[in-house]
């Protein structure tokens, strides 16, 4: 079996407590900046990135090592680091060192050397400092250390092995849970198994109604063997959709005859719902499940493996339960052994994310499966913007300890030094060329003080609160450039803001798309693919495919309104035409309605006209900040006999990602073209998609705008029995630029 140093190191090697206390680390830019500084400085006869291989106890090894001088003799590691050396935990230096010797080892081996001098070299970013931590040793100690490791993880590689086996054997045959596919789901399943055996990159508009999530899951799991994946990646960017692709692998270890079920599935949650004490730190020191975790984790790990159906969070939590460990940290590790991974397109995409590095360090053939793909130009502008607040400042100054006064203090002045630049723009956004140089320097100098504090002292949630925004802010300030706007905004005395807003997700999506073997995008509403494959950074040499709707026209009547518009200016006349036109149809055809609107001014104004020009019509309305069980209430209502009119807003939780089948819901009024507002932001973005892609419009406005009516008009028609109808409220919707965009099985 193949296993990467670091891996198995990371297996064998690791002992005592989770140490999560913060240290300043380096970005993963600044980290192969660092190395890259330290391999080029090291002059002639030094060769880098230096590949070993070998062969320990039956398992094939291989690994790179930094840094390699074959005349002296001499074997480097780099670790790169900011601050305070004594800062990183003994638990780290420990796994750096035996990774260091696991290469050396090796490297004896390979060139027939007896002895090697090895330095670990600590190389501080911010300083540009190197520190090495040199020994010399024998290549038997070295081959005996090796060992030792090797017959730690010898059995459990055994059993991956015949795991592995077991599973391929299982999804070679994989039968499909029900007697016959959908209409076109069997052309669904058809596309996505080429595209994972070609390692294709695929933009897959998939309509409702076929089936998507099983449609997608199941000839993913198929093509695996064939492929020689070794790991498949279902993400979503809703819990919802996670739920159901939980469903849909249960759904299929239902259908098989198989003894058992050899598919390890993993559902990857967030921290703030898998702790189980979230008022303690993550260390030793304060949490009883952080304390002896690595000690602990081997017997978990094997009760988790031996463990038939979903890694589910309940599930996982019961494991650690068993052995007194953190259920999050549990599922961390199991992500390094788990065949299906279920989770949130985070873990894949943004900064810090699991699945990316571990793909890269196991240089994993992935197959990426994400649902709903049409949400993540926006999902991923979030994971790579980043607001820095002065009020949070300002509140810490107030209790700050003595030896961090001079730091804030300083940070404080630049604050106000920022906001008498702009003073004139009380209230009003200002968009700033560049990043303030004064505050970057300032904010600097607290993170350093804020760190040696903080590592000395018991935990303080508001000085941890403002180091890890002030950390977030200033990592995402070093990559800073067109993808980005740097927004200044001051809402009142002491309340200003600065915001680093990305623009443009591809500069950070590409390499996250490039180490995947195979991706796959799908959505009902993915037109046109281009603007998903400039916006996301996917390959010049992606596909995109529209599959025909198992729906057709007859199903669905969709009628215009040439004579009212909804522009912002026209918004206040339109309410009495509109409230006229719901109370018509409705009369017409009484059942459940959803009517769409902009905001909720624009709502709340037809829902009165409608309630005086037609108070027969029954009607119910979204309100702000719902909760889950009001939400919950909401949707109930559609199941019940006597319909109504639900007022709802465009691109709100009630626009997509329900499923209203049957009399559930039998027409949808959209009062919009969904456009953002043509404000100063947008019209930002409009100018630099333009220069990028010469679309500033249209990936501004018109396709995201459209989308949003698409999604929410395609609530109507869930299955191939359902009737519905749809009325698209403003005059533009009859312009070919504007219809081009709505899905052509409508017409």
């Amino acid at each position: 079996m193949k296993v990467a140093v670091r891996t198995l190191c990371e297996f064998a090697a690791r002992e005592g407590d989770l140490d999560f206390r913060y240290t300043p680390a380096p970005s993963a830019e600044e980290g192969i900046t660092g190395h890259q500084a330290i391999q080029s400085r090291r002059g002639y006869g030094y060769k880098s990135e230096y590949l070993l291989t070998g062969e320990c106890l039956g398992l094939e090894l291989s690994g790179r090592a930094d840094v390699y001088n074959p005349h002296r003799g001499r074997l480097e590691e780099i670790k790169t680091h900011r601050g305070d050396l004594s800062r990183i935990r003994e638990h780290q230096r420990a796994l750096h060192r035996a990774q260091l010797r696991a290469y050396g080892a090796l490297l004896c081996r390979q060139e027939s050397r007896k002895k090697l001098e090895l330095a670990l070299i600590y190389y501080d970013t911010g300083k540009d400092k190197e520190t090495p931590v040199v020994e010399t040793a024998s290549a038997g100690e070295l081959w005996q250390e090796l060992e030792n490791l090797c017959g730690l993880y010898k059995a459990w590689a055994e059993q991956e092995a015949h795991h592995r086996e077991q599973r391929d054997a299982l999804l070679a045959g994989l039968t499909f849970p029900f007697p016959e596919f959908r209409p076109r789901q069997r052309q669904l399943a058809e596309t996505v198994y080429k595209n994972a055996m070609k390692s294709g990159t695929l933009l897959l508009e998939a309509p409702t109604g076929l089936g998507k999530t099983l449609g997608t899951l199941f000839p993913a799991l198929m093509a695996m063997p064939s492929a020689r994946q070794d790991r498949l990646f279902y993400l979503t960017c809703r819990n919802t959709a996670r739920q159901l692709a939980m469903d849909a692998v249960t759904r299929l270890r239902l259908a098989q005859t198989v003894p058992n079920w050899p598919l390890r599935t993993l559902e990857l949650v967030s921290k703030n719902d898998a702790c189980e004490h979230p008022d303690k730190a993550c260390h030793g020191d304060s949490c009883p499940l952080a304390k002896g975790f690595f000690d602990r984790l081997p017997d978990a790990r094997a009760e988790a493996a031996r463990t038939e159906g979903i890694l589910n969070q309940d599930t996982l939590a019961k494991i650690a339960a068993g052995h007194d460990i953190c259920p999050y940290f549990l599922a961390q590790e199991m992500a390094r052994w788990s065949d299906v991974v279920i989770g949130d397109v985070n873990r894949l995409f943004d900064q810090s994310a699991l699945l990316h590095g571990l793909t890269r360090q196991n240089n994993w053939k992935v197959s990426v499966l994400v649902d709903e793909a049409h949400n993540l130009v926006d999902r991923g502008r979030g994971m790579y913007s980043v607001r820095l607040d002065q009020q949070r400042l300002l509140r810490t100054k107030k209790t700050a300890p003595k030896p961090l006064k001079s730091s804030i203090d300083r940070a404080a002045r630049s604050w106000q030094s920022l906001i008498r630049d702009h003073q004139a723009d009380h209230e009003k956004p200002v968009f700033l060329e560049s990043l303030p140089a004064q505050l970057l320097g300032a904010l600097q100098a607290m993170v350093s003080s804020l760190t040696d504090y903080l590592a000395d002292n018991p935990p303080d949630l508001a000085l941890q609160e403002l180091l890890f925004e002030s950390v977030a802010f200033m990592r995402l300030a070093e990559s800073f450039g067109d993808h980005s706007l740097c927004e200044f905004q001051r809402a009142g005395r002491g309340r200003a803001s600065l915001t680093i807003q990305n623009l443009i997700p591809a500069d950070f999506l590409r390499e996250r798309f490039e180490v995947a073997h195979s991706v796959l995008l799908f959505s009902a509403t993915l037109s046109p693919g281009i603007y998903y494959r400039d916006l996301l950074g996917l390959p010049e040499d992606s596909r995109f495919i529209s599959l025909p709707s198992p729906f057709t026209a007859d199903q669905l009547q969709v009628h215009f309104t040439p004579g009212i518009s909804t522009r912002q200016a026209h918004r206040q006349a339109s309410a009495e035409p509109i409230a006229e036109l719901v109370a018509q149809q409705y009369r017409q055809r009484p059942g459940h309605y959803l009517a769409f609107f902009s905001s909720f001014k624009y709502l709340n104004d037809v829902s009165e006209a409608l309630a005086r020009e037609a108070p027969d019509v029954p009607q119910r309305s979204q309100q702000p900040g719902m909760s889950p069980q009001q939400r919950a209430t909401f949707l109930a209502e559609f199941r019940e006999g006597r319909g109504s009119v639900a007022f709802a807003v465009l691109g709100g939780v009630f626009s997509e990602g329900i499923d209203l089948p049957g009399d559930q819901l039998i027409g949808a009024f959209v009062a919009t073209l969904g456009l953002p507002p043509f404000d100063p932001w947008h019209e930002i973005l409009k100018e630099r998609l333009q220069q990028r892609f010469g679309a500033g419009y249209d990936y501004t406005y018109l396709i995201p705008g459209l989308q949003k009516v698409a999604q929410a008009a395609g609530r109507v028609i869930r299955t191939p029995e359902d009737q519905g109808v749809i009325w698209l409220i403003d005059d533009r919707f009859l312009k070919p630029p504007v219809r081009n965009l709505l899905p052509g099985w409508w017409f």
